[in-house]
């Protein structure tokens, strides 16, 4: 698999999410042991109606669990911030 971004767009459509920003940070570990290994380091940014009221753990918890698979690789680390519309705007 050699587009993660890709892939997590299409794992957290179901999330409808009104934005989906990914950045591949892996430059930035190169020398790091997870990036030797293969995996990447990316930051996502979701902005979506479903994490209205819900707390930031269970935010997380429902990123993970869609791509949870995805680690250790090709994802070595993911930083998420999971935002509700009206924190976004």
């Amino acid at each position: 698999m050699t587009d993660v971004p890709a892939t997590l767009r299409t794992r957290l459509a179901d999330l409808s999410p009104v934005a989906l920003e990914i950045e591949d940070d892996s430059a930035a570990h190169i020398g790091h042991a997870g990036a030797a290994g293969g995996g990447g380091h990316f930051s996502l940014l979701i902005v979506s109606e479903a994490f209205n009221g819900v707390s930031r753990l269970k935010r997380h918890q429902t990123v993970m669990a869609r791509v949870a698979d995805l680690l250790p690789n090709p994802i070595h680390a993911l930083s998420i911030r999971a935002l509700a519309p009206e924190e976004f705007y």
